[in-house]
């Protein structure tokens, strides 16, 4: 194994308005690379060191859908269910077209909103949210929040397109539906506590530990922001199944590693099968979604069960059919390929920069499979 290529490109990162990042490749339950450039602090004094935490933003999703797969492997969840049979409030949804809104004449199912074709959107201040959190407060649960979501119209009818979307805030609603436990406990009790993951969690446990957040302007301008600030935390209560995470890279790679080897561990935990892995990672898009995810440009890839999934080695560079993960809003990226039992996971932390998800990524991706 020869990474000379892929250190060179990490270490180049900070010059490129990347202030801290952090890289871990495993393979076969064994770290093979690891390796930090840039800055943990704002004023750019303190190297990385390896400890830090960060917001993972829409890394999250990896988690909330791994747990849908373990209900749906024990048999208390199907894909096909409707989303109603969990939570009444979506027994009667309405979808938007043009002007006209009028009640949907296809049910939302569970696939739909693991597969972004639940018609949901990512409006977070829409009028129903509103209300909600003015009736209810900081008190504000996800259940009540994702509730009042079900009053917005949808985008379209249920399984006919793809659109980001708040449909995984949505599944941990039903995941605390199903399992009757709130949406942390049950990762904590299901992954976090069998893997061995001590710092994960939906709060910032040690903020001496959070990496520096920054939000990127237009004119390529880094501004400082507040560590713990997420705007996808919609109250104090609120466990987002799409956004809500913290972590450290410790803690993910042992995730993403057990997924890669089949589901087990390190420490011989059994957290998935490698057939609902295959399952979770299969394409779920037709030719119409399949368009409209090929605008997010994530090239020789295709969405599955909440996760990208390679399905086209002609583009994108290196890799391996059937690699999937996905990223999140502050640049964190994340790979698992179960064909060669190799997982991955940069941090970085820094909102609004869009060149991360179409020319840092696929390169990371591309240098880690010629180093291998």
């Amino acid at each position: 194994m020869d990474f000379t290529r892929l250190t060179a490109y990490v270490d180049a990162l900070p010059d490129a308005g990347i202030p801290g990042c952090d890289l871990v490749v495993y393979r076969d339950h064994a770290p093979v690379y690891r390796h930090m450039a840039g800055h943990r602090d704002a004023a750019g004094v303190e190297p990385v060191r390896g400890d830090e935490t960060y917001c993972l933003y829409s890394c999250t999703k990896l988690f909330t859908s791994c747990a849908a797969m373990q209900l749906i492997e024990r048999g208390l969840l199907s894909p096909d269910d409707p989303v109603s049979e969990y939570l009444p409030a979506y027994a009667h949804l309405t979808v938007r077209k043009g002007d006209e809104v009028r009640p949907a004449r296809r049910v939302m199912t569970v696939r739909h909103l693991m597969s972004m074709q639940s018609g949901l959107d990512y409006e977070l201040d829409s009028s129903a949210l509103r209300a909600a959190l003015a009736r209810h407060g900081d008190q504000a649960t996800t259940r009540q929040l994702v509730d009042a979501k079900a009053q917005d119209p949808l985008s379209f009818e249920p399984g006919t397109d793809f659109l980001y979307s708040l449909g995984h805030d949505v599944l941990a609603a039903v995941i605390e539906v199903v399992s009757g436990l709130r949406f942390s406990d049950y990762l904590r009790q299901n992954l976090f506590e069998p893997l061995g993951l001590e710092t994960i969690g939906f709060a910032v446990k040690d903020m001496r530990r959070q990496c520096a957040q920054f939000t990127r302007l237009e004119d390529g301008t880094l501004i400082n922001i507040p560590c713990d600030a997420n705007a996808y935390r919609l109250s104090p209560r609120y466990e987002s199944g799409g956004a809500g995470l913290v972590s450290d890279a410790k803690d993910y790679i042992a995730f993403v590693d057990a997924l890669a080897c089949g589901g087990m561990g390190a420490n011989g935990a059994r957290i998935l099968s490698p057939e609902m892995i295959q399952l979770w990672s299969a394409n779920q898009l037709g030719p119409a979604a399949r368009r409209s995810f090929d605008l997010w440009n994530r090239k020789g890839y295709a969405y599955a069960l909440g996760v990208r999934t390679r399905v086209d080695m002609t583009l994108g560079g290196r890799g391996q059919l059937g690699e999937f993960g996905w990223d999140g809003a502050a640049g964190a990226w994340t790979m698992v390929d179960p064909h060669n039992r190799v997982s991955a996971f940069f941090a970085m932390h820094v909102l609004n920069f869009g060149e991360v998800y179409e020319v840092v990524h696929p390169t990371l991706r591309s240098l880690i499979y010629e180093g291998l």
